[in-house]
């Protein structure tokens, strides 16, 4: 059963100079496409991994699903609601209530004015729930200390940071978590930690991830299936042994490429021809085709459609069905 449907969700973002400066300059507006007709699906109680370079549209997603940011166009449906569309405000929040967000800088998201147990327990607080002892039950449940409810978050590491973040998401007893890169400003044993921990959590409590990285090895042990992303477009989407053995599209071959070895220490890599392209003026066709070894005149002038071929969705004109 799928816990989220998007389906053809389009994310645009107004970046033009100020009005006088264009009216002097004669400039046209300008938009940027973050996210451009993006389609899949999350079943529930599982792991759906969104992987991208820098710019690729994956948080702006994670943003949307969540509510802070709007679609200009396309459905994000929770468990059969739209979310865009949906105009009864108590099913909308009740529908919230069921959704949290794990930010990549834990630091950044706590509130370093406020004590932990104050900030883990807003969420519940906010809707008018008991909130007695409810900080001290969940920073167990991450595995600190319940007497840290009263320290502030300057008091922490890293990593200890991070699982108050992931406390305060539990707070309200959420099914769907989304997980913005939530271990990449921390160490590598620190990461190994924290992972570990939302596995267990997700066995626990029966949890749905959308979980948005760069680090296609967390990915590999974390997801049931992922999405690659490049320039806003979902260019594949396969389950993880299909994607790392058998990667279709050029863009996932070269992520994979890049990707750091254990055993292939020195290694010398044929670094990716061409430049990546100006996301405000992207190139007719395929987006990647600027970089790709493959590119023939079609990859040029028509986009390809995101189709299955074998246990894969994929699209590239190049990938023979």
């Amino acid at each position: 059963m799928s816990m989220v449907t998007i389906r053809n969700l389009t994310r645009t973002f107004d970046v033009s100079k100020p009005w006088l400066n264009r009216v002097l300059e004669r400039l046209p507006k300008q938009t940027l496409t973050a996210v451009s007709d993006v389609t899949f699906e999350i079943e529930e109680k599982t792991v759906y991994a969104l992987v991208g370079e820098s710019g690729s549209g994956k948080s702006t997603i994670g943003k949307i699903l969540v509510g802070l940011l709007p679609p200009s166009n396309g459905a994000v449906e929770v468990e059969g609601v739209d979310l865009a569309h949906e105009t009864d405000k108590a099913v909308l929040s009740d529908l919230r209530s069921n959704i949290q967000m794990i930010f990549q800088d834990p630091y950044a998201s706590l509130n370093p004015r406020w004590r932990v147990k104050d900030i883990i327990v807003e969420p519940v607080r906010a809707r008018g729930g008991k909130v007695e002892r409810l900080a001290e039950k969940l920073l167990e449940q991450v595995g600190l200390s319940a007497l840290d409810a009263d320290k502030f978050p300057h008091q922490f590491s890293g990593g200890q940071r991070q699982r108050i973040c992931v406390a305060r998401a539990l707070a309200s007893e959420p099914r769907l978590i989304v997980c913005d890169e939530p271990t990449s400003a921390l160490d590598v044993s620190v990461q190994a930690q924290v992972l570990n921990l939302m596995s267990d959590l997700k066995e626990n409590l029966g949890l749905t991830y959308l979980f948005i990285s760069h680090d296609l090895t967390v990915v590999r042990h974390m997801a049931d299936r992922i999405g690659v992303l490049y320039l806003g477009q979902l260019v594949e989407e396969a389950s993880p042994d299909t994607l790392f053995e058998t990667p279709k599209h050029p863009y996932t071959q070269m992520l994979l490429a890049a990707a750091p070895k254990l055993d292939q220490f020195g290694r010398e890599e044929e670094p990716p021809q061409g430049e990546i392209p100006d996301p405000i003026n992207p190139p007719p066709g395929c987006v990647f085709n600027p970089r790709c070894p493959l590119a023939a005149d079609r990859c040029r002038s028509e986009r390809p459609v995101l189709r299955r071929v074998g246990e894969t969705r994929v699209a590239c004109h190049m990938v023979e069905g």
